[in-house]
Order: structure tokens, then sequence, then C-alpha cells
């Protein structure tokens, strides 16, 4: 049985995780390596690349660069999030706001450290990356379609330190790199549907505070359609293996999500569209596992 204390303690550790969406960053360190085994370093050995130091140290400075972004994203969005979030955020305050910005100076430090094992190459690039994200936590999330474009390039920023450092260049990779642009632009753009409220309140010119309900489900619907280009790409042009599979499920999902799109009229609607979004990127990163079974199985 826990004391007082202890308790007191284990709550302090939900809530910091809750800050740092601990989930988030432990679905990407996956995707990280997955990526570098079957698509970036295919041609190498799976236990040459799971014991590469140096992949190690850049997937550290990637986790804490994020957990450092969410942390102070969480910082200048607190008074929001008690309107869009207000569950969450009774959790996430039961850390201190100075006891966050601590880790946030900490956990960016290590991130270049960890990157100055690697090369200085690798700091001056988490150096800009740690900058980008406070830039776009302190102004440019407010702007409309600005906002939306940092975001998703910012999300998909650790992976291209993992493709830097193998330096393959295949045009293969570059066609599922558009692909999950495209879809986490709709998911940072369902997310400003869901949170319409909150942003309306705060002064936050999102697409849909700016534009509309209306013109923020026809973009969406738009780049839903542009997901077709490349899915096709990687379908018909690029031997991907079973994950043809994947890029079906896709398709089918991202239909319902259209069809659903035009009834959704309040949070609830948005917040199960925002899943469905969810599902097609975390069943995406699992789906790598597929690419050619048979040449994963030779490589171990």
């Amino acid at each position: 049985m826990l004391n007082r204390r202890q308790k007191h303690i284990l709550l302090k550790f939900f809530s910091m995780f809750s800050v740092v969406r601990g989930y988030n960053i432990l679905v990407i360190v996956i995707a990280q390596y997955l990526t570098a085994n079957y698509i970036l370093a295919y041609n190498l050995p799976i236990r040459q690349v799971l014991l590469d130091i140096n992949l190690f140290l850049l997937v550290l400075a990637s986790a804490a660069t994020i957990a450092g972004g969410y942390i102070i994203n969480n910082f200048y969005d607190s008074e929001k999030d008690l309107i869009n979030k207000p569950i969450k955020s009774k959790l996430d305050k039961l850390v201190s706001q100075n006891t966050k910005l601590s880790f946030y100076f900490v956990l960016n430090f290590l991130a270049v450290v960890f990157a100055s094992y690697v090369a200085f190459n690798a700091v001056l690039f988490f150096a800009c990356y740690i900058f980008a994200i406070w830039l776009y936590s302190h102004k440019l999330k407010k702007l409309p379609i600005v906002g939306n474009l940092v975001s998703a390039i910012l999300t998909i920023l650790p992976f291209f330190a993992i493709f830097m450092y193998y330096k393959n260049y295949e045009t293969v990779i570059f066609v599922h790199a558009t692909f999950l642009f495209l879809i986490i632009s709709m998911r940072e753009l369902t997310k400003d549907l869901e949170n319409i409220k909150g942003d309306l309140l705060q002064d936050y010119h999102t697409i849909p505070v700016v534009y509309g309900e209306k013109a923020s489900k026809i973009m969406l619907a738009f780049l839903a359609v542009l997901t077709l280009v490349p899915t096709y790409l990687l379908l018909f042009k690029y031997q991907i293996g079973y994950m043809n599979l994947y890029f079906y499920a896709s398709i089918f999902l991202l239909i319902v999500f259209v069809a659903m799109l035009w009834y959704s009229k309040d949070k609830l609607h948005y917040l199960i569209l925002h899943n469905i979004l969810k599902i097609i990127l975390l069943t995406g990163v699992l789906s790598i596992l597929l690419i050619d079974v048979s040449v994963i199985l030779n490589r171990i």
C-alpha cells in the first residue's frame, strides 16, 4: 500500500508523463528504428542497425527535443487547454510551471549533448529544431496555414535526422514522406476544428477561426484527395510488399473520414475524425514491418 508521499510522487510522475506525452514519444522512437531498419538502411544487417550507437544517440536527442517541445507547447497553451482539455489540464497542473521549464531546459541541453557525440552537423540540426519548436509554440501556431504547415514539418523532422545520417536518397522515401506529411497536415487541421472554441477565446488565428468550418472541411477533403497521389505511386510504382494492405486500408479509412467530415458539427465528431487519422498514423508505423517479409527474415 502506497503512503501519502509515494502517491504524491506517483501523481507528479503521471502529470509530467502527460505533459511530455510519453506515449507519443514512444511511438516516434519505435517509428525511427523501424524506418532506419526497413527503409533507410534496409541493406544492412538488422543487428548492425540496432546496435549502432550513433543511431541510438540521434533517437535519444530526438526524444529529448520532442519532450521539451511538448513542455513549451503546454506552457504557452495552458489557458487554452483549460477550455479544450479540462481533464488533462488538471493533471498537467500537478507539476508547477517552474518545474516544467526546468525540465524543458534540461531536456534541450541533453539533446545537444547526445547530438554532439554524433557530429557537429547533428548539433546544428537539433539546435535549429529546438529553436523552431519554441518559435512555433510562441508565435507561429497562432497563424492560419503557416502554423499548420510548420507543425507538420516539425513532426517529420526527427525522421529527417535519421534520413541525413544514412544518406539514402531513393525516391520511394520521399513518396512515403509526402504521404506522412499530408496525413499529419490533416490531423493538425482536424485538431484546430476540435479546439475551435478555445482558439477563438484565446485569439488564436487558426484556419477554422479565420476562414470558418466549411472552408476547413473543404481543405481537409482536398488534402485527403491529395493523399491518393503518393498512395497510387507506392501501390503501383514501387515494391512495398505486404505494406500495400496498409495503403488499401488507409484509402478506406480516408473515405470514411471524408464522409463523416461533412456531418461533423461538434467537438465529439471532430475527436472521432482525429482518432481515425491517429489510427492511420499508428498502423502506418507498425506496417513498416510488412514492406518485404522475406528480406527481413534473411537479414536477421
